[in-house]
């Protein structure tokens, strides 16, 4: 018998890492405005919107735009992201991604995307992992960002469980923040001393099992 009925996960930096293709483009955005961009400055965009990354970015590139004109820089920074990600394949999963999900699916336990990227479907598709996940709320989805809990209680609604029944994998503090507001108990991924709200910190899905899933 499981503790939980439900898990949600977040797309970039849990099931797989896309931040190697946001940073080439805004990297090529940033050259061809004129200044550089640093994967420093990448980490600064963990879990931002896209419409806020460019802002960030214009303001550390001293560059002033008008609204329209970020629309279409957005734009172009996507549509070379989406090139990318098209070319992406079951070789990216994380690991232990694709097996903590199928090891979650046989104990019962439905599993959910809650991710701020409108390209998820995307990417899970050339990934082959679209089948593990019984609901999917994406950026096309959801009106508020993280930490704002509407992606993953949106999710649990999709799964008709409560939020206390949900447990939630997420790489960034906004992320976790998010789970928190919602009332879901929170995986961080990655560091602990960056994502210390977490209820347990792991480096990856491959440290998970369903005996510590239970023990949360």
């Amino acid at each position: 018998m499981t503790k939980y009925n439900a898990c949600i996960f977040d797309l970039d930096g849990v099931i797989v890492d896309t931040a190697v293709y946001h940073y080439k483009a805004w990297k090529r955005l940033a050259n061809e405005l004129g200044f550089d961009f640093t994967e420093e400055n990448n980490e600064k965009l963990k879990g931002v919107s896209r419409v806020r990354s460019l802002e960030l970015i214009l303001e550390w590139g001293g560059v002033t735009k008008t609204e329209a004109e970020k629309e279409e820089l957005a734009t172009r920074k996507n549509d070379w992201y989406v090139e990318m990600i098209n070319h992406m394949t079951p070789a990216e999963i994380l690991p232990g991604a694709k097996e903590f999900l199928e090891a979650c699916r046989a104990a019962g336990i439905k599993t959910a995307l809650g991710s701020a990227s409108k390209n998820s479907m995307t990417i899970l598709d050339h990934i082959n992992l679209t089948n593990l996940f019984d609901a999917i709320i994406d950026g096309n989805k959801v009106t508020n960002a993280k930490p704002d809990p509407e992606v993953f209680l949106k999710g649990a609604e999709a799964l008709h469980v409560s939020p206390s029944e949900c447990v939630v994998f997420e790489d960034a503090i906004a992320g976790v923040e998010a789970a928190i507001n919602g009332g879901m108990k929170v995986v961080g991924i990655g560091s602990p001393k960056v994502l210390k709200e977490a209820d347990l910190v792991v480096s990856g899905l491959n440290e998970m099992s369903l005996e510590r899933l239970n023990k949360l």
